[in-house]
Parts: structure tokens; C-alpha cells; sequence
């Protein structure tokens, strides 16, 4: 007898909670149908509007950035960063590059040396010839 009277409240709960949500949807449908409640929801959203420009301008009396302005200038660091790291990988490949010139024997900086002092020599002669 107990599971019957059980079977008995859960199907009632069943029905009182699908009547309940019925009743629920059909009062939404009216409130937004309603042409008084979409006005109020449009008045406040204007008022919430002209709030936001209030503070903004409030915000830009005292000099304290609003969230935009924090927004763009978190915008701009990550540019320059991504600006500085590509600045700092073409540095990396330059030094990379002079490294290979910079590595060389010093016999042959030597001979290099020689060479650039003939050259020079072949050149004062030229000019006095």
C-alpha cells in the first residue's frame, strides 16, 4: 500500500509541476507581448545607455581611464610587444650572421690586413702617377 500512495504523489507532483510550468510560459509569452513591459525593458535599457555615458564622462573629468580606454591601450602594448619580438628575432639572425664573419682565423685577419696595405699602396701610386 505504501507504493501505491507513492506512485499517487509522484504522479501529482508530475502534474502539479507541469502545470506550473505551463502557467509560467504562458505568463512570459503575455509579459513580453505586453507593449508596457517592452517599453520598460527599452527605457531601461536607454537609461542604462545614457548611465554608461555619464560614467565615461565622469571617468574622462577625473582622468581615470575608463574600461575602454584600458581595452585599447592593452591593445596597443601587445602590438609593440609582438613588434619588439620580431624586432629581437631579426637582431638574433643579424648577429647570427655576423658571427660567421666575426669567427675567423687571425692568420687570416692578418693576411687580410697585408692585402688592404697593398691595395692602399697601389692607390698612392696612382694618384702621384
Amino acid at each position: 500500500m505504501s507504493e501505491d500512495s507513492s506512485d499517487t504523489s509522484k504522479d501529482l507532483r508530475e502534474r502539479v509541476k507541469g502545470a506550473s510550468e505551463d502557467t509560467i510560459g504562458k505568463l512570459a509569452q503575455e509579459l513580453l507581448s505586453s507593449p508596457l513591459v517592452t517599453g520598460a525593458v527599452q527605457r531601461a535599457m536607454e537609461v542604462r545607455e545614457r548611465a554608461t555615458q555619464a560614467q565615461e564622462a565622469a571617468f574622462g573629468a577625473l582622468n581615470v581611464p575608463s574600461a575602454a580606454d584600458i581595452e585599447r591601450l592593452t591593445r596597443r602594448v601587445r602590438n609593440v610587444s609582438q613588434r619588439l619580438e620580431s624586432i629581437e628575432d631579426a637582431v638574433d639572425r643579424l648577429d647570427e650572421r655576423l658571427a660567421g664573419f666575426g669567427g675567423t682565423d687571425p692568420k687570416q685577419l692578418a693576411a687580410i690586413a697585408e692585402q688592404l696595405d697593398r691595395i692602399e699602396t697601389s692607390l698612392k701610386g696612382l694618384k702621384q702617377a
